[in-house]
């Protein structure tokens, strides 16, 4: 005889998942985006039905949810006794929670939103990291393109950074969003929002390379379904595979710096404002629905203009 989950009875859970129905499919937030908002309710109901013992939303009051974002910052998340969550990650939560009961009062679950007399609170304002134009063509440089995946691998690097890509749109990319004679691509953002990129001789020659010679030999084996980035069982490329990618051959050439695939997009905006560009125009090509989200890379373009100062300035 079956019998109900604890998470199939608690009604905390289900108002959830509708609210993550109603990003999905009527905001029509990314599936990433929608999983990370899913860890935070989960983690949010849980605690407030093993907390307070309260399982209605209707019940949740502010210093409740006060107690809650606190422990976040203070508690081990797991029995590996990692720590607590870092500030970016709480400010999301907050957002999360946010956004939530607004939610159940527009349903009509709830008459009050409790998180409207919430402080939200303050993330810290970290530049974010990127490389040299010197230590991304050593990583560049050195993939040995003598290994079946040679060409694979350092098309990957080569396009993050020279169309500043994030890496889902990267394993998202389809050989019809190639457009070969004009070296741009095609690529689907956050939001299915479709932008269009320029990829540079460079890295187009070496794309080129792949999908005519080596992609073929991978696709045999697998299921490609269209995708450009094949791993040598023939099927697409996971994230991990592509942070995988990158890693390795950081270490190869001696980077130590704390560095993702993602620093070769925040290069990317970097050195294009560096050499002069408009702003509007990396804010287009990043697929940056604010300017405000771009501006970040203003600011460091000033803090690279005052190493400059500092190292080469008589009184610097």
């Amino acid at each position: 005889m079956m019998t109900a989950t604890k998470e199939s009875i608690n009604p905390l859970h289900q108002y959830a998942k509708q609210y993550l129905l109603h990003l999905q499919f009527e905001r029509r937030l990314a599936v990433n985006t929608v999983n990370a908002y899913w860890q935070d309710l989960r983690r949010y109901t849980d605690y407030m039905n093993s907390s307070f013992k309260i399982n209605n939303p209707k019940f949740i009051r502010l210093n409740q949810i006060r107690d809650y974002v606190k422990m976040l910052s203070i508690i081990p998340l797991n029995a590996s006794l990692e720590p607590g969550l870092r500030k970016s990650s709480i400010v999301r939560t907050f957002s999360t929670l946010r956004g939530f009961h607004s939610y159940l009062v527009d349903e009509g679950v709830c008459d009050k939103n409790p998180t409207n007399q919430l402080l939200a609170p303050k993330q810290d304002k970290k530049l974010p990291q990127f490389l040299s134009v010197n230590e991304i063509e050593s990583i560049i440089q050195s993939v040995d393109l003598e290994l079946s995946s040679g060409y694979r691998d350092k098309s990957i690097i080569s396009i993050l950074y020279a169309s500043g890509l994030r890496v889902s749109e990267l394993t998202n990319l389809k050989l019809t969003d190639i457009l070969i004679d004009d070296a741009l691509l095609r690529i689907t953002g956050k939001g299915d929002k479709q932008r269009i990129v320029p990829i540079g001789e460079s890295a187009l020659e070496d794309l080129v390379k792949y999908v005519n010679v080596y992609r073929p030999r991978f696709a045999r084996k697998g299921e490609s379904r269209g995708y450009v980035f094949l791993n040598l069982r023939g099927n697409p490329l996971s994230r991990m595979t592509i942070w995988n990618i990158f890693h390795a051959h950081c270490v190869k050439v001696g980077i130590t710096k704390n560095v993702s695939p993602h620093t070769l997009r925040h290069s990317f905006a970097t050195h294009m404002l560096e050499g002069g560009a408009d702003l509007r125009v990396v804010q287009e090509m990043l697929g940056h629905a604010s300017i405000v989200t771009t501006q970040i890379y203003t600011h460091l373009d000033k803090s690279h203009l005052k190493e400059i100062h500092k190292q080469y300035h008589p009184r610097g």
